[in-house]
């Protein structure tokens, strides 16, 4: 379907055409007409297929046609770089229609209070915000919710994963009864269900395929020790100079430290991103690194959900992570909008369960690659180790099998927001 054939404002196809967008993402074809319809909507969709898109442009065409005086959306999210990145978004959609919007965020020097404030006492069109730097703000009673005509929240799982259902129902309690209620998730586990028929009236539900990463993902395990993983990754950036923007995530901020440092270079810029530091110098260094002024990230799990960066080439798993959902997130920050990137990920003994529960859950077993020859003549032994999860391996580098894989690297079909 073309956004087009939806029927929003002309104003609002006309700045989703300015940014170059034309066709619409399923969960777009199929979330936009239930919202537009004033229905409460659960919406489960996985990181990378536009679901912001999805509930902003139903949601801007309401504000473009009614104008409302008063704050009209409330976006609820759980981290401040989603919240950033859901009010980007806006801005670049209401390039001609005059709508307002302001992130509500805390984590920084605290300059942006007296501006939240303001928003949220006067009024802007669209309040994006994390839960607890709101409840900051509704506690010094001027924020004013009386009129609000739609909640979303987004992210919905990780919210309560990281235990925000007390918060999320006390701002619920602020907002009107009668009101439409979005909810976007990745999953949806038993608590999401509770929750829903506490605040919401007989929502639709749209259940995409998920935990499955994209289709683009081109996907693939080393079987490797720990004192191999920095050995490994210097020598992928060497060997391929076209990857211009390279993602790494650690599961701990201790590691993060230690990853960047063995991989500084004299020739490009190695940098790491985690909640330790302020949101300045976060915002700084995503900026540089969208620029490709930065060309290796090494991240927390801060940034698997939630931060929309185009054309990154390589992520790399430098652990498997804990929980298999958030390896879907993390090889889902490649690949986006049906372009085509790598996700390698090194997995030492103490990793194998993990992948495995990675693989259970996606449903399929991810490629094993062989360590290159100066890493593999220098390994241990360990058959063990090695046997748990080389079923059936295919010989063929790294550089040689994503060639052959990820001929489309580079073109895109079409283009989704």
């Amino acid at each position: 379907m073309i956004f087009d054939d939806l029927d929003l404002n002309p104003e609002l196809l006309e700045s989703v055409g300015y940014m170059g967008f034309k066709e619409t993402t399923p969960i777009q074809e199929r979330a936009i007409p239930v919202i537009l319809s004033g229905r409460d909507l659960i919406a489960c969709a996985q990181t990378g297929t536009g679901k912001t898109a999805a509930f902003l442009l139903p949601i801007m065409n309401f504000i473009s046609e009614k104008r409302p005086a008063h704050t009209h959306t409330l976006v609820l999210v759980p981290t401040r770089e989603l919240a950033i990145q859901i009010d980007q978004q806006i801005q670049g959609l209401a390039y001609t229609l005059n709508i307002t919007s302001i992130a509500v965020y805390g984590g920084g020097d605290g300059s942006g209070w007296d501006q939240e404030k303001v928003a949220l006492s006067k009024g802007a069109d669209i309040i994006v915000a994390t839960p607890g730097r709101l409840i900051s703000h509704l506690n010094q009673g001027y924020v004013k919710f009386n009129q609000i005509e739609v909640l979303v929240l987004d992210e919905a799982d990780r919210m309560l994963d990281v235990g925000f259902y007390d918060d999320i129902m006390l701002i619920i309690s602020h907002l009107p009864k009668i009101r439409q209620t979005l909810m976007f998730s990745a999953t949806i586990p038993p608590k999401i269900r509770s929750m829903s028929k506490h605040i919401m009236k007989n929502p639709v539900e749209i259940a995409l395929e998920r935990s499955k990463p994209a289709v683009g993902v081109i996907q693939s395990v080393y079987m490797l020790s720990d004192n191999q993983k920095l050995p490994l990754i210097n020598s992928l950036i060497a060997d391929n100079p076209e990857y211009r923007s390279i993602l790494i995530f650690s599961s701990t901020k201790k590691k993060l430290s230690e990853i960047v440092r063995g991989l500084r270079s004299k020739d490009y810029l190695v940098e790491g991103i985690s909640s330790d530091l302020e949101q300045r110098e976060r915002e700084a260094m995503l900026l540089r690194f969208r620029s490709r002024k930065t060309r290796v990230l090494v991240a927390t799990d801060v940034l698997s959900r939630g931060i929309d960066i185009k054309d990154i080439n390589l992520v790399i798993n430098f652990d498997a992570p804990s929980d298999a959902e958030d390896y879907v997130h993390r090889v889902g920050r490649t690949a986006r909008a049906e372009t085509t990137g790598l996700a390698v990920t090194l997995v030492n003994r103490v990793d194998i369960p993990k992948m495995q529960r990675i693989e259970k859950l996606i449903g399929y077993e991810v490629h094993k690659e062989p360590l290159p020859a100066f890493i593999a003549e220098k390994q241990e032994k360990s058959p063990d180790h090695q046997s748990s999860l080389m079923k059936s391996e295919k010989k063929g580098g790294f550089k040689r099998r994503y060639n052959q894989k990820g001929s489309r690297r580079g073109t895109r079909d079409k283009r989704s927001i």
